[in-house]
């Protein structure tokens, strides 16, 4: 079934994708080349180590840098693609099925829950801020976010008009949303790791 018509062409979101799937891409990437520079030169240190706590060294070759049997950041340079081809199709005038919209929420919301996931265990189990990590984070958030608005207030997924109408309204307040996220994650890691203390 198509997408309902209760809404015009989301061309924000579109935009919004696309610059979020370029640099989730391009913060992918870079991992990827640390990584194998790491593999090509042990014992080297990576580009984006910049003290005990800001690197990405520790992250890459930790079991939880390759959760799958690879290195994380090749799941990125698959999955960013995604995001940046809705987001071109939506501007090309593309409709997507329902089916389509649900496997991308789908997909959405994996990439959030592994994020939550990877954010616990840079904070609390390896005790360091990954600057391309960083990156990942600041783009997958407010992208499950928009996503999962857009297919609560068009109907996609099945809701109450209460909460279609709630969902319309915060798709407004998007960025309050990230910026409340972002916060979040910065208040429990600077009572985890004080990183303000370790930066002056």
């Amino acid at each position: 079934m198509p997408e309902p018509q209760t809404h015009q062409r989301p061309t924000v979101m579109a935009v919004w994708l696309i610059i979020a799937g370029v640099i989730g891409w391009w913060a992918a990437f870079s991992l990827t080349m640390e990584r194998l520079h790491l593999l090509e030169n042990p014992g080297s240190q990576a580009s984006c180590d910049f003290s005990p706590l800001v690197q990405c060294g520790k992250n890459l070759e930790s079991w939880q840098g390759s959760v799958f049997g690879f290195p994380n950041p090749i799941i990125g340079l698959a999955g960013w693609v995604a995001p940046v081809v809705v987001g071109v199709a939506i501007l090309a005038g593309a409709r997507f099925a329902r089916w389509f919209w649900w496997l991308f929420e789908l997909g959405m919301t994996l990439a959030f829950v592994f994020v939550m996931w990877l954010i616990a265990q840079s904070i609390f189990v390896l005790g360091t801020l990954c600057p391309w990590c960083m990156v990942t984070w600041v783009v997958t958030i407010p992208s499950f976010y928009v996503v999962t608005l857009h297919v609560l207030r068009t109907g996609i997924l099945p809701a109450p008009a209460s909460i279609r109408r709630g969902a319309d309204t915060l798709m407004g307040w998007t960025p309050l949303l990230a910026v409340i996220s972002y916060a979040i994650v910065a208040v429990i890691a600077q009572a985890r790791l004080d990183v303000l203390g370790s930066l002056f």
